[in-house]
């Protein structure tokens, strides 16, 4: 096999090599359960578009019950999606949700594979996705991985028309069904065929559902039950599907168990049509090929010996078993891992901090220990061929060696999709060889090799950080290679009055002891920066400070980029330092561009003081803070008992009455607040489940209705309205520029005493009113908005912050 389809193997083929930690920790249970799985063939690959679009159940049943290889294709990585549990948007959401997807398939048993097809938001057809992704490019990424994969079946969890709800979901199934053909077309994407071999799948078929209203099963459709009853694991697929759908934590995917039958149901798409049988037609025993045909008998006795109490018991067989297969296709990774857990052999490849500069050298322990017995018939060896060491792994005995290893060989590990800019469509990758895989290859020391007498196994061990922590014990974390020294800007984008001087903070950060280096601001052309260059030098690692810079705007140049690079041993670096940490995800530690969106723009305000209410997570407040407003967050006690007077307005974070317990507690002290001559300024909710149905002082409801082209023409129901005349004059140029869509979850069926003010819609649809709503209330306002204001300040779109201050002046109008 070439070297690309075997780096491509290494990562997919069996995922708890990947997530292991370390060699030789499978449980008696799992012994057994990959015994079974050497006497199957075959695989499934499931296709839709998004992290959370899989069906764990059917994963779970085809992986840990059929054991056949499983495995879901994400087309994007749900970069446009929204976050339920932090602030991340875009990119790192992204980083946020590919993690959960490998946590639901550490848990289901499938494995995991993406295209380059970048998540710009919610779509309402299929030829935008298209268009957006590159129709031909990503077609190319999904024939690429199921070359790679080699499906029996492919499965599609969307149809193709309007019933999918989503433009990625239908084109996922476009997809789906063109690369079934396209990929054992040796005419199609020839190039491929350098590294893979034309594959044709057996049959796709489109996994029907019923869900969201729509009820796509029929009786005449073919029918599989997934429920079953593990009793190896001890759960039902059911019972697995849940605790695996639990870790789209960010989605609010949180499942409850599922226990009994449960029926999958199947529409054929396209290749031979099964009539009873998802799989007729199809050998998964070992006797699909003369090869592993020969094997059969071997693996059988195996099984049939194996002993939970004595697992080494099997291991005379198993080297037996490792010797028929070489240089035949067959499950040599799991056969390896087995051979090393029946042996209770373990194998760690640690390093003492968790970060490293790319100039650094690593110093790496390897630590094993074999727990055979001590009158068992084998010798075992750990050998490391980089460093022509031998160390004979004596029962019961700790061994141990030190090397070190130069950091700039292995790597940064930035996630490989976001080393480069990326347009809106799919990522820019600088290797293809890095194409399919969910993550990065983890850093390692390259081939570790055991010998168990005559028999070798090669292993690529992760270099891994541990450390105790005193209330959760030992815990793991990846490897972390970045720059010397980091540069990062505390915002995304900075809004500039006109040409009034802004101070930019920045953070510095040593990854390395005695580091110095010369840091350089870039701006726009005609504006000034103060100072230009910063001399910085570090003697700690982990060592960090902040500097300024002053900001002037000037010329003729309204908007552009501030940019740092650091200058370090004669090598310039243009990266910060963000690290994302959450319970259920590795930390994931990245280094993004050092730069950040300037615009100038002309901004008029009245009223300063702001009361925030957090909702399931954006970063309004700060974008607030950063043009001059005095951002106060108020928690449950504070709206219930402080005195909500000084705040000129209120605002309440994004789906606040969908996830807050206390929302219906607080919301008539709300309504006072604005009888009584406040602002009350209420983003955007799902319409469903909510926390209290009364969201406003008069009735409305809200709506799926959403205007995802960023573009849409917008027009003013209520031109005269002070809203879009105080303290700024709002025109048609004030949503000019606007990022992934305008606006989500609209109201409708509003009681007359609200007044919608913007009409918007999508190309070919009605228009829609329910974006930006205001009512009098008492002597005060409340406003109602699905206008993404999370998305856009953060971006720092001028017209949407001329916008939001007239909102929250509007109660200064009168």
């Amino acid at each position: 096999m070439n070297c690309r389809a075997c780096l491509f193997l290494l990562l997919t083929t069996f995922p708890f090599l990947v997530k292991a930690q370390t060699p030789g920790s499978m449980d008696a249970a799992q012994i057994k359960q990959g015994l079974e799985s050497l006497n199957v063939t075959g695989s499934v690959l499931y296709i839709a578009a998004h992290p959370d679009d899989e069906n764990t159940r059917l994963l779970a049943y085809l992986a840990k019950g059929k054991k056949v290889r499983a495995g879901y294709l994400s087309l994007t990585r749900g970069d446009g999606g929204q976050n339920l549990i932090g602030t991340e948007q875009a990119d790192l959401l992204g980083v946020v949700r590919t993690q959960e997807l490998l946590a639901a398939r550490r848990v289901d048993g499938a494995e995991q594979f993406f295209t380059r097809a970048n998540d710009f938001g919610f779509s309402k057809t299929s030829e935008e996705c298209l268009k957006i992704w590159g129709h031909q490019k990503i077609l190319g990424d999904v024939v690429w991985v199921i070359r790679n994969f080699k499906p029996d079946v492919m499965v599609t969890r969307f149809p193709e028309d309007a019933r999918a709800g989503h433009g990625a979901h239908a084109a996922s199934a476009i997809l789906a069904r063109e690369a079934f053909a396209a990929a054992a077309d040796p005419k199609q994407f020839p190039e491929q065929l350098k590294f893979v071999k034309p594959w044709q799948a057996k049959r796709i078929v489109w996994n029907t559902f019923n869900f969201g209203g729509n009820n796509t099963t029929s009786d005449e459709q073919l029918k599989l039950d997934v429920g079953i009853f593990n009793p190896l694991i001890g759960e039902s697929y059911g019972e697995i599907a849940a605790e695996s759908r639990s870790n789209h934590k960010s989605q609010g995917f949180g499942s409850a168990k599922q226990r009994g039958p449960s029926i999958e149901f199947f529409s054929p798409i396209a290749g031979t049509a099964a009539v009873k049988d998802l799989f007729e037609g199809i050998d998964f025993s070992l006797n699909r090929s003369a090869a592993t045909a020969t094997v059969q008998k071997l693996v059988k006795e195996i099984n049939e010996e194996f002993q939970v109490s004595n697992p080494s018991k099997s291991i005379t067989k198993l080297l037996r078993l490792k010797a028929a297969t070489k240089g035949i296709d067959f499950k040599k990774e799991l056969l390896d891992q087995l051979i090393l857990s029946c042996a209770g052999i373990w194998l760690e490849t640690s390093v003492p901090s968790s970060t490293y500069a790319l100039n650094d050298s690593i110093p790496v322990s390897i630590q094993a220990i074999s727990r055979l017995k001590a009158d068992a018939p084998y010798k075992v060896v750990l050998e490391v061929p980089d460093a022509r060491k031998r160390l004979d792994l004596l029962p019961e005995q700790l061994a141990s060696y030190s090397i070190s290893v130069p950091a700039r060989a292995l790597g940064s590990t930035q996630p490989y999709w976001l080393r480069k800019k990326h347009p809106i469509g799919s990522y820019d990758l600088e290797s293809l060889d890095d194409l399919g895989r969910p993550q990065n290859l983890p850093p390692s020391l390259g081939k570790l090799r055991i010998s168990i007498n005559d028999t070798v196994i090669d292993l690529n061990q992760p270099l891994i950080y541990k450390f105790t922590d005193p209330a959760r014990g030992e815990i793991y974390q990846p490897l972390v290679v970045g720059p010397p020294i980091t540069a990062t800007i505390n915002e995304g984008a900075y809004v500039f009055n006109n040409n009034e001087q802004k101070v930019i903070t920045v953070s510095l950060k040593s990854l390395k002891a005695n580091a110095s280096g010369v840091l350089t601001a870039t701006v726009p052309e005609g504006w000034q920066v103060s100072p230009q260059q910063v001399a910085v030098k570090f003697d700690e690692k982990s060592e960090e400070k902040t500097t300024e810079f002053k900001v002037t705007p000037g010329g003729v140049v309204s908007r552009g980029t501030f940019s740092l690079s650091i200058k370090v041993d004669g090598i310039d670096y243009n990266k910060g330092y963000h690290q994302i940490s959450y319970a259920h995800i590795p930390v994931q530690t990245l280094f993004p561009f050092a730069e950040a969106r300037v615009e100038k723009v002309d901004l008029k305000f009245a009223g300063k003081r702001i009361g925030y209410i957090a909702g399931a997570g954006d970063l309004v407040p700060e974008s607030l803070r950063e043009i001059g407003y005095e951002v106060t967050m108020l928690n449950t006690n504070l709206v219930l008992h402080s005195d909500l007077s000084r705040f000129d307005a209120i605002i309440t974070g994004v789906r606040l009455y969908n996830i807050n317990e206390q929302v219906a507690a607080m919301q008539p002290r709300l309504m006072e607040y604005v009888k009584s001559g406040g602002t009350l300024l209420v983003q955007y909710n799902v319409n469903s489940p909510l926390k209290t149905n009364n969201l406003g002082p008069y009735p409305f409801k809200l709506s799926r209705d959403r205007v995802t082209e960023e573009n849409a023409v917008v027009s003013f129901l209520h031109p005269e309205n002070s809203i879009l005349n105080f303290p700024n004059k709002i025109s048609a140029k004030d949503f000019e520029g606007w990022v992934q869509e305008r606006a989500i979850y609209s109201a409708n069926e509003l009681d007359p005493r609200y007044t919608p003010l913007l009409s918007m819609n999508d190309v070919s649809e009605q228009p829609q009113t329910g974006s930006l709503l205001v009512a009098d209330y008492g002597r005060g306002k409340y406003i109602y908005t699905g206008l993404v204001f999370y998305r856009e300040l953060p971006a720092g779109v001028p017209g949407a912050y001329r916008l939001i201050v007239n909102l929250i002046s509007s109660g200064q109008s009168k």
